[in-house]
Parts: C-alpha cells; sequence; structure tokens
C-alpha cells in the first residue's frame, strides 16, 4: 500500500518537491545508489557512500567501530560487519525503482529530473561496434556486450540476458560474498588477538618458570654450600689434631733431647777430670744416670706410619654429577637417581 501510494504521489508537482529531499543521499548530495541502508536514527545513505565514509574513519572496519550519521551526527556502535550489517531499507528502494519508471515513461513533467539528478557515469561503449552501448550480458561467454553482437557478431548463436539483471544478480553475490569475507576477517580477527594474549601468557608463564627453576638451584647452591663446610669443618678438625699430637710428641723429643745432651756435657766433662778419687766420687752416680737415660728413648714413641695422610677425606661425588647431569624437568629425578646407581654397581 505504502508503494502504491508513493507511485500515485509521484505525478502531483507538490509531492515531488519533499521526495526530493528524501531520495537525496547526504553524503554524496544525489539520488540513493542502492543498495540503501537505514540507520538506527531513520536516516538513509547509500551503502557505498557510508562504507567510504566508515572505511576512512576505520580503517579496520572489521573490528567495528563507531558510525556517526551524517544528517543528524546521532552516533551508531557497528558490529564486527560493518557498514554491511546495517539493515537494507527496501521501501526507499522501491520507490527509486518507481521514480526510474516514471522517468523512463515521461511522468513527473521533468521536476524530479530536473531537481535530483542520478549519478552521472560514462556508459561503456562496445568495442567491436563503436556506436553501440553496452546493454546486454553474454550468458556463455560471461561477459557484457551491446545488441550488435548478439545479431550479427560472435555472440549472435550465445545465450543472453538483460544487463540489469545480471547486474543486479552479480551485484547482490558480491554484496553477500563482503559479508562473508567480513565476517571471515572478523573471525580471523579474533584468533590473532586470541594468538596474542597466547604469547603474552607464554611469556609470562615462562618468566614464572625461570623464577621457580632459580630458585630451586638456589636451594641446592645452598644446601651444596652447607654440606661442602661440613665436610670442611672435618678436615679442619683432624687436621689440627693430628698437628696437635705432632707437635706435642716433638716437645717432649726436644726436652729429653735437651737433658741428654745435658747429660752428655757432664759425662765428658767427668772423663776429662784428672783425678782418679773426685772422678770416682761422681762417677757411679754419673754412669747411672747415663745408662738410664738412654734406656728411656722416646725413639719407639713415633707416630703411625701414613699418619700425615689424609686421603680418606676424598669425596666421590661422581654418582651425584650424573643424576645432576640428568636432571630435567617432569618428576623422573628418583628413577633416575636409581638408574645411575645400577649403572655403578
Amino acid at each position: 500500500m505504502e508503494i502504491q501510494r508513493t507511485a500515485s504521489l509521484l505525478g502531483t508537482p507538490g509531492s515531488m518537491e519533499s521526495l526530493e529531499k528524501q531520495l537525496s543521499c547526504p553524503i554524496c548530495l544525489e539520488m540513493f545508489t542502492k543498495p540503501v541502508v537505514i540507520l538506527p536514527c531513520q536516516h538513509n545513505l547509500c551503502r557505498g557512500c557510508a562504507s567510504d565514509l566508515y572505511d576512512s574513519r576505520n580503517p579496520y572496519r572489521f573490528s567495528g567501530g563507531v558510525f556517526r550519521c551524517p544528517t543528524c551526527r546521532f552516533e551508531v556502535v557497528l558490529d564486527r560487519h560493518g557498514v554491511h550489517g546495517l539493515q537494507r531499507n527496501l521501501l526507499v528502494e522501491n520507490i527509486i525503482d518507481i521514480y526510474k519508471q516514471q522517468q523512463e515513461g515521461g511522468g513527473g513533467g521533468g521536476t524530479l529530473e530536473t531537481s535530483i539528478k542520478p549519478k552521472s557515469s560514462k556508459e561503456p561503449m562496445c568495442q567491436e561496434h563503436e556506436d553501440e552501448k553496452i546493454n546486454i550480458y553474454c550468458v556463455t561467454h560471461q561477459i557484457p556486450t551491446c545488441s550488435m553482437c548478439k545479431v550479427f557478431g560472435q555472440h549472435k548463436d550465445c545465450e543472453v540476458s538483460p544487463l540489469t539483471n545480471i547486474y543486479q544478480a552479480q551485484k547482490g553475490e558480491l554484496s553477500n560474498a563482503i559479508d562473508t569475507l567480513v565476517a571471515e576477517n572478523g573471525r580471523l580477527q579474533a584468533l590473532l588477538n586470541q594468538m596474542e594474549d597466547a604469547c603474552t601468557a607464554i611469556q609470562e608463564n615462562s618468566q614464572h618458570a625461570k623464577q621457580k627453576l632459580g630458585e630451586r638451584f638456589d636451594s641446592l647452591y645452598a644446601a651444596l654450600e652447607e654440606r661442602k663446610n661440613t665436610l670442611l669443618e672435618r678436615i679442619g678438625k683432624e687436621q689440627d689434631e693430628k698437628v696437635a699430637a705432632l707437635r706435642s710428641l716433638a716437645r717432649r723429643y726436644g726436652d729429653h733431647l735437651q737433658t741428654a745432651t745435658e747429660l752428655t756435657e757432664t759425662a765428658v766433662r767427668a772423663l776429662e777430670q784428672s783425678g782418679a778419687a773426685e772422678f770416682l766420687q761422681a762417677s757411679k752416680n754419673l754412669i747411672a744416670q747415663t745408662k738410664d737415660t738412654a734406656k728411656s728413648s722416646l725413639a719407639e714413641e713415633r707416630p703411625e706410619p701414613c699418619f700425615e695422610r689424609m686421603d680418606h677425606f676424598t669425596l666421590d661425588t661422581e654418582h651425584v654429577e650424573t643424576l645432576l647431569s640428568k636432571m630435567d624437568f617432569g618428576g623422573d629425578d628418583d628413577e633416575e637417581y636409581e638408574d645411575a646407581e645400577d649403572e655403578e654397581e
């Protein structure tokens, strides 16, 4: 009913002026070119003009964005389909078709023809027939051509169709392909975002794993250092004990040597005395002291053989080195330790 009423009003001059504004695109200021989209604010735009305006301000249109109506400045939040996600205004498109039919039939008194001109476009001409416009479509070869080519030319035996029919069909097919491509672009963008998030998570998890590994190795270093200090303390303790024993024995040897030396000097001086009576008075006691001193020699008090050796403190770390060299992630250290012990046996 609305379309019929509009068609009846096209013939009245008063209505033509009002219709003139409604069929004008606020972006290109010319007649709407189908498909026509309608915004939530109820203003209409050529989808091509709206797409050009949106792409100029939103390079990544598949990611969604904000579109501002050029008429009322109302902001519309678009989804990942961008302008192609807006609803088509079929009513306006039908009105445009009625207007064009009126123009072709000479209706409308020329009021709309002089006020609203369709977008100018230079129609292509046939290369074989320079005076003929391309006005039909060869379905067989899938190329546009002219009527002369169909009647006399290379397409006379081909199946043809009106150019407008194929134009609308392929334009709709391209529009659907664009919608599919936009949807696929949105899916790819989502995958890219997921991959970027995964890269960030990998970096954070890797940093956390490195920190934990460093802490574990620091614990190993601390345990090794503590054990090292304990073993060094044992070596030092035995060193001090052996050195103290040897020095005590050396002091006793020195004292005995000094006593024996002094006794030897006394005995030599006694031998040098010329008086027999005087010698005999001291010789008996001196002889006894000399014999006792000689018998009480400390030569038998010696350190045990190899007393100075410290090689019993040799540390066998081969099995530990084997275990450490096979240390890996996964918690299989116990099994590897048992395997290392089995290899040693």
